[in-house]
């Protein structure tokens, strides 16, 4: 496969095209700031102003946010897993009915494994523009997004309607409701209590890997971070490893599905028969199936870098109390 054939698989940073009318709360002031990237997969934007980098199905997604200092994602769910690392900035996650059941502040490298059934939200608390990549599980990345009740009231309040199609209507662009579309209904109290409140203490053990701790983990062999073996032991669709310097391998090896390479540190070279690309941070690379490829860093000093592959398993479980 020549580097022209893979030039269409690797997204730059540099060229990630946003989307700041992807969700419900593009209007609604403290989330009116952020972009949306979809990177991998058809993602979950309610906005047909969103632009897929690679339509390419991997049994999962991969998308990004960016936002400046203290521009708030709002309270959220998903039918399927999703994890966060953060590429760069300094972010506050929050979870619940009304955001206030638990939290965690995650630095460059962290990575958070979110059960499905829970509200969440992030907001960079850091002091410039940051940026977290995101893994949803399943090709369809689970159908959309279910809002907390008072989200959709707020976007309402400025501008913004979703309708029972999935799609957002943008009164500020004189758009309505089409006939015999009705608005998202809200979730119903009943629904409502039946969803957990787990606080920070239950949720940091099992669903949160610091960068400094996979570092260590990962100076001989690469670090299983989420799977059945992993650190974060979960079966949410995809497996993901952490490889630094001290775990590269130069030997090549193949998947027998499309995988996915995303830098966090240095610059890493990825070599193939016919080929190689180099990758720096932010960028992500989609290899295709069965293709032999290798990858180690291309230069001396700090290098971190995490690797995606889609599994047989449903994707995302709801939160178990673990």
């Amino acid at each position: 496969m020549t580097p022209q054939d893979i030039a269409s698989r690797i997204v730059r940073y540099g060229e990630l095209q946003p989307c700041k009318t992807a969700f419900i709360d593009a209007h609604t002031p403290g989330s009116d700031q952020k972009e949306n990237f979809t990177i991998i997969g058809g993602g979950v934007s309610e906005s047909p102003d969103q632009h897929v980098h690679i339509s390419i199905p991997h049994g999962f997604n991969i998308g990004a946010a960016g936002q400046p200092p203290r521009c708030r994602n709002s309270l959220h769910d998903h039918h399927t897993a999703e994890a966060f690392f953060v590429l760069s900035g300094r972010w506050r996650f929050f979870w619940g009915r009304w955001g206030t059941a638990g939290e965690v502040v995650l630095e460059e490298g962290d990575i958070f494994n979110i059960p499905t059934g829970i509200f969440r939200g992030f907001e960079n608390i850091g002091t410039d523009y940051g940026m977290i990549m995101a893994i949803l599980g399943g090709d369809d990345a689970g159908g959309g997004v279910m809002w907390a009740p008072q989200v959709i009231e707020d976007a309402a309040d400025h501008g913004l309607v979703l309708g029972e199609d999935g799609k957002l209507y943008d009164t500020k662009r004189q758009q309505s409701l089409p006939e015999g579309v009705k608005p998202m209904p809200l979730m119903s109290d009943e629904e409502l209590a039946k969803r957990p409140e787990p606080t920070t203490a239950e949720v940091l053990p099992n669903h949160v890997a610091r960068y400094w701790d996979m570092v260590a983990l990962a100076d001989k062999t690469p670090c299983k971070v989420i799977g059945e073996t992993g650190l974060l032991k979960d079966r949410p669709g995809f497996e993901v490893d952490f490889i630094t310097r001290g775990s590269a391998r130069e030997d090549r090896h193949s998947h027998d599905r499309p995988s996915v390479l995303m830098p966090v540190r240095g610059h890493w070279r990825v070599d193939w028969e016919g080929g190689s690309a180099t990758l720096a941070p932010g960028d992500t690379m989609s290899v295709p199936e069965d293709l032999a490829h290798s990858a180690v860093p291309s230069m001396t000093g700090e290098a971190a870098l995490y690797h995606i592959v889609g599994t047989e398993d449903p994707a995302g479980p709801s939160w178990t109390g673990s």
